[in-house]
């Protein structure tokens, strides 16, 4: 196999680590790898499968990073199309500073951003990615729907060795749109849940569906047009638009784990719903969702996960 390598830079600061453990979330993620200096994953630019793997060589000041390709050729325009999934993935242009500038006036958002300075807000691969993510978590803790969602890569989505092992990739929707109820059954998923997969994965391959229309979409109309969605209710909605649309003002505030590392953090004693979410936050509202990133850090950081 071909295996190039090419250079990409970040926005400073920028920790490589504290990015990749939000986007992967749990240890096992099969997905989006991490061994502690490395993060890699398949991908498929251009209908080409490759395992990407990027390391970081410059400090959290002056960030660079290297990006090695094995699997196929690395040709101009699919470096290009790398560095822009990347860019994606891993938030490497966006500019933390207005939400640094916010936080030093705030002696709780402050030091929690101090403590996980240099995490960019990441973003799944696409839309589709972002809602079959939520689909797997719904009602069910963080790790169980990451181990259906394991499953359902290894099953479905395109793989390639490395290293005597094979490792797959999210799986493309014209690979779910085929796929038998029962076989995502088999896999751990409700009737409801196949259901809403498949639907959803046929509706983007028929080209009835077309997530790039979402990106220009304000909130409230982006949120009704995903609630449409077979299996989508309000708190997938905005997960989606945080984790696949990049919206990094929104808390979803149904999120019962996020709800609890907020009480926790502000020491509130009553138990929080929607709507206290959004009175907790407060002024802090534009960047809820960079404080519900910051928050799930400090709860890996507290099971020792990661080192902050």
């Amino acid at each position: 196999m071909a295996n190039d390598y090419f250079s990409i830079s970040a926005v400073p600061p920028f920790r490589l680590d504290l990015t990749v453990w939000t986007l992967r979330r749990r240890t096992d993620n099969a997905v989006d790898r991490w061994d502690g200096k490395t993060y890699r994953r398949v991908l498929c630019p251009a209908g080409v499968l490759v395992e990407v793997a990027v390391t970081q060589l410059g400090s959290v000041t002056t960030p660079k990073l290297r990006v090695t390709v094995q699997g196929a050729h690395l040709t101009t325009a699919m470096k290009a199309t790398i560095s822009k999934m990347l860019n994606r993935l891993l938030g490497l242009q966006y500019d933390l500073t207005p939400f640094y500038r916010l936080a030093a006036d705030h002696p709780p958002l402050h030091e929690l951003a101090r403590q996980f300075r240099g995490m960019k807000p990441p973003r799944f691969s696409g839309v589709f990615e972002g809602i079959i993510n939520a689909i797997a978590c719904q009602q069910l803790t963080l790790t169980v729907g990451i181990g259906f969602l394991n499953r359902l890569a290894s099953a479905c989505g395109g793989g390639i060795t490395s290293g005597g092992m094979t490792f797959h990739a999210f799986p493309q929707p014209q690979a779910l749109a085929v796929v038998s109820p029962e076989k995502l059954r088999e896999l751990g998923f409700s009737h409801n849940k196949s259901r809403a997969i498949i639907e959803l994965a046929q509706g983007i391959a028929s080209g009835q569906i077309d997530f790039e229309r979402f990106e220009a979409m304000p909130d409230a109309q982006a949120l009704r047009q995903l609630q449409i969605l077979r299996g989508v209710g309000r708190w997938t909605a905005e997960y989606t638009l945080l984790r696949g649309l990049g919206r990094v003002h929104i808390f979803p505030g149904d999120d019962v784990g996020a709800r609890n590392n907020l009480q926790r953090w502000l020491h509130i004693t009553k138990s929080l719903d929607y709507q206290g979410v959004r009175q907790s936050l407060g002024e802090w509202h534009r960047f809820g969702g960079l404080v519900y990133f910051h928050l799930l850090l400090r709860s890996l950081a507290e099971a020792g996960h990661i080192e902050a």
